[in-house]
């Protein structure tokens, strides 16, 4: 196997290693990695019986997570050293066999550490520390005829519409990491059925007005990939986010809900859902190479 660009036709290699290598970083699931590629261009390669994935962003290409094999990232940065500037998104957990690798810096990644809630936790919302996140579904089911249905294939068209209807909402043309968030949920809505994917959405007088996407990212985890809500319907995200996890996400322990992106206002959501723990990330970045690496989208 050789270098190249990730398309459709990896998705079961690409899959077989994933099951065989659980990860625990958001990024490595074959839909993230293969709906955000026009944001973030993805390539592969098979090195030493492992799978490396390969992000080209505006410092240059990197390694994107953790190699999915029994390759060190040591060997695996000796190997392509020429033509990458480092690594992204690489577990902190995984950080020690760095210590061999000299000249390269570790450079800490908050902004990009995911957050990993209990299931339990945000399907039952019970406890003092979400008394606001209740109040708020509890005023939105007094206000609205919620009703949830999971996504088929039948009303993907719906979920897009509603997702056009959002970007109006918010002027997706302006911002360009809403306009990579807008192809990423296209990419996804189009590979639903074919990725193996679960998703909820909450009707209002019979028009789409919330949806979900995830997946599991290992055996006891499931990642969430979107969640949108129109922003009219106060207490609607918050019902989305409990529902999905009532509904569709019962056989996991956790729930991965991806990164902040060092956004204020995400960040303060996310940490309002008290996550059990973050997955810390880090930047490796080799001699020569900038350590300020701009983050993609997602």
């Amino acid at each position: 196997m050789t270098l190249h660009p990730l398309s459709l036709n990896d998705r079961l290699l690409v899959n077989d290693y994933l099951r065989r290598f659980p990860p625990q970083t958001s990024e490595l699931t074959f839909t993230n990695l293969y709906a955000w590629r026009r944001t973030r261009p993805i390539l592969i390669d098979i090195f030493k019986d492992s799978l490396i994935i390969f992000a080209e962003t505006r410092a240059g290409r990197v390694i994107l997570g953790k190699p999915l094999g029994s390759v060190s990232l040591v060997d695996v940065l000796g190997q392509y050293a020429g033509e990458i500037t480092g690594a992204e998104r690489f577990p902190k957990a995984s950080i020690e066999e760095l210590q061999l690798l000299p000249g390269a810096r570790v450079v800490e990644d908050r902004d990009n550490a995911d957050y990993v809630y209990r299931r339990e936790d945000l399907a039952g919302l019970a406890g003092r520390n979400f008394t606001k996140k209740r109040n708020h579904i509890h005023q939105c089911l007094a206000a609205y005829p919620c009703r949830y249905e999971r996504i088929t294939p039948e009303i993907l068209s719906e979920c897009l519409a509603m997702q056009d209807r959002w970007c109006d909402a918010r002027d997706c043309k302006a911002e360009p990491g809403l306009c990579g968030e807008y192809q990423a949920i296209e990419e996804t809505l189009r590979c639903y059925h074919e990725f193996g994917l679960t998703g909820g959405a909450i009707r209002i007088d019979g028009t789409i007005e919330a949806f979900t996407i995830g997946e599991a990212l290992n055996p006891s985890t499931a990642v969430c990939h979107f969640e949108k809500a129109m922003p009219q319907f106060q207490g609607l995200g918050q019902l989305i986010n409990q529902w999905f996890a009532e509904n569709n996400l019962a056989d996991f322990t956790h729930i991965n809900r991806e990164q902040d992106l060092g956004i204020p206002g995400l960040r303060q959501s996310k940490e309002s859902y008290s996550p059990e723990y973050l997955v810390e990330k880090v930047k490796i970045v080799l001699p020569g190479a900038r350590s300020e690496v701009p983050n993609d989208a997602n």
